[in-house]
């Protein structure tokens, strides 16, 4: 797989490379800030990009921007976004359009290498990968007005799954039960959250912006 990745601090973003190579990835360029991510990407595009949202010159917001920036113009591309913190609006604003190619890490996720690993190859693959306690924190949420409250346990286990980007096989791996057990639980997610069938919107990708609180 063809990676670009785009990290300021030197002695992750070397590790990454160490790593990414050793696992038989190419990494087609390492840059430390959002410009310069964007300028790779325009030169050579990869498979999947890997950038961290704060980065030179404010720390705030720069690899966000090029996040988006990279989804827009080249949608084919996939987005593995890092973050110390769980950013809400960052995670719903990235799949607002399509959850497909695109992966939500934590940090310190990326010390667990076969975790990192996979959510890399997933959304190189146009899967999607948000961390487990990304989408436990955005569940976490409490407000007797808030559909999710309706869930069951199992309907919230699969919803997590759903975000997490997982197929309905995949659910059904990872929860020992059937297929058509995850589909029925799925139509009562799609029901429970007010999600009718539309044209040209995915009631997938609806339940879990609802999720990520967009």
């Amino acid at each position: 797989m063809r990676v670009i990745l785009a990290e300021d601090a030197t002695l992750l973003r070397e590790g990454l490379v160490r790593l990414l190579v050793d696992e038989g990835h190419e990494v087609v360029a390492a840059v430390s800030d959002g410009d310069a991510l964007v300028a790779a990407v325009s030169a050579d595009q990869p498979d999947v990009v890997v950038v961290d949202v704060r980065m030179p010159p404010t720390h705030t917001d720069e690899g966000l921007r090029a996040a988006l920036e990279i989804r827009r113009r080249w949608p084919s591309v996939g987005v593995l976004v890092l973050s110390q913190y769980v950013e809400r609006s960052y995670a719903a604003e990235l799949i607002t359009a399509d959850a497909d190619g695109v992966g939500y890490l934590l940090k310190d996720r990326v010390m667990r290498m076969e975790e990192f690993l996979d959510a890399l190859e997933r959304v190189g693959n146009g899967g999607a990968a948000f961390d487990p306690e990304v989408v436990r924190q955005l569940l976490s949420r409490s407000s007797h007005s808030d559909p999710l409250a309706q869930l069951t346990a199992r309907e919230s286990e699969v919803l997590q799954r759903m975000a997490q980007g997982h197929t309905n096989a995949g659910i059904a791996g990872e929860l020992f039960i059937s297929q058509s057990a995850v589909e029925k639980n799925v139509n009562a997610i799609f029901d429970k959250l007010g999600i009718a069938p539309t044209t040209g919107y995915s009631r997938r990708v609806l339940a879990i912006l609802h999720y990520l609180g967009s």
